[in-house]
């Protein structure tokens, strides 16, 4: 069996986005790149880096923005698909959102110090 450690964002990490179903770090607002993402769930914020995911393996899915390739990411602690990393896209305009994740706001709720 593999333990898996559960990373925490510092506490001068003011404003913070954890798992709505277990209240594991996901990402530093500072890592927030756009909140105008659609997700298949209803609106998603992209990232450019978080914490406590996972990555399923990568498939070619057509995207509101056309082709990518996306791997599904869930989060690590509570197992729950959170939304997707892209992985490649195929459109020179959209080159931007490779490496970068997409959580769905059902599955993220704010933490720390937002007014």
């Amino acid at each position: 069996m593999v333990k898996t450690f559960q990373a925490y964002l510092p506490s001068q990490c003011h404003r913070t986005y954890s798992c709505v179903h277990c209240r594991a770090h996901l990402a530093n607002h500072d890592e927030l790149i756009s909140k105008s993402f659609q997700g298949s769930q209803g609106r998603a914020y992209l990232f450019n880096s978080v914490v406590n995911v996972g990555c399923g393996p990568a498939e070619e899915r057509v995207l509101l923005t056309g082709l990518h390739a996306v791997a599904d990411i869930y989060c690590e602690c509570c197992k729950t698909t959170l939304g997707w990393k892209y992985e490649h896209a195929f459109e020179s305009s959209q080159k931007y959102k490779e490496g970068k994740f997409i959580i769905e706001l059902a599955h993220m709720i704010k933490d720390n110090g937002w007014e």
